[in-house]
């Protein structure tokens, strides 16, 4: 991208990110340009802040009591920490996929169907339509067209995953955080959900906190690996896990530290 380009034309970016839980300073001097369409990897040891970093996206962090960060954070181009934001609208398109699996205790169907209601959608043909599209872009719709009406706690961890990226899905996010989204997974689901992230792409920005270092550099076009609170190296995936810059990199990458 040349130097020339705005910088509202990153889709995401975060700009001189600094947060703290109370005294605690958790991330420093954090900066993140992210482009549309593209997947990005967050890697580091457990604790130095990745999940805490992909939190600020959707404002999760603002449920914890003592949070409080300086920096902006922006979405095509906009500070989405500033005053007139409507959080509950930021996080329809900022959708967000869990380390476990969380279906509802409902059918699949309603699974699906769930946010678009609360959205005041209703009508049947409308909802039947983007219950499919969304059950089909998240690869689950062969194994599940005849049984919608189960409930999605009957089905197996892999496609209850998979169940919840369409309910991501079905209510249009531009931007999906994903945390660990495999790492509760046996291999051949993991591969589906690999295979899954490659082809939403296309379609939105994706974010996603992986310890699965075979997983990043599989899946991932650009890699921001995190220490102690550090963003200490961002760059094309290929050139992190091949011929990193920083010494520390190296050692997380070649399983020294971590």
């Amino acid at each position: 991208m040349s130097e020339s380009q705005s910088e509202s034309s990153f889709k995401i970016e975060a700009k001189n990110i600094d947060v703290f839980y109370g005294e605690k300073q958790v991330l420093k001097d954090v900066n993140m340009p992210i482009e549309g369409n593209t997947v990005t990897a967050l890697i580091g040891p457990s604790g130095c802040g990745k999940s805490t970093f992909l939190r600020l996206f959707n404002r999760m962090n603002d449920y914890i009591d003592v949070f409080h960060k300086k920096g902006e954070i922006l979405i095509d181009g906009k500070d989405i920490y500033r005053k007139k934001t409507n959080v509950e609208e930021l996080r329809k398109s900022v959708g967000m996929v869990f380390q476990k699996p969380n279906p509802f205790p409902k059918s699949i169907y309603d699974n699906i169907a769930y946010g678009l209601r609360i959205q005041g959608i209703n009508k049947k043909s409308l909802l039947d339509e983007i219950v499919e599209k969304s059950i089909r872009q998240a690869a689950l719709w062969d194994e599940v067209k005849d049984n919608l009406k189960k409930s999605a706690l009957a089905l197996s961890g892999g496609q209850q995953q998979r169940l919840c990226i369409a309910r991501t899905l079905a209510v249009e996010p531009s931007v999906i955080l994903m945390d660990e989204p495999a790492s509760a997974l046996d291999p051949i689901s993991t591969a589906k959900i690999e295979e899954l992230i490659q082809e939403l792409k296309e379609q939105y920005t994706i974010l996603i906190v992986t310890h699965n270092m075979q997983q990043a550099g599989r899946i991932s076009d650009k890699t921001g690996f995190f220490y102690m609170g550090d963003l200490v190296e961002f760059d094309e995936t290929q050139q992190i896990f091949t011929n990193p810059k920083n010494e520390r990199t190296e050692n997380y990458i070649s399983g020294r530290f971590g």
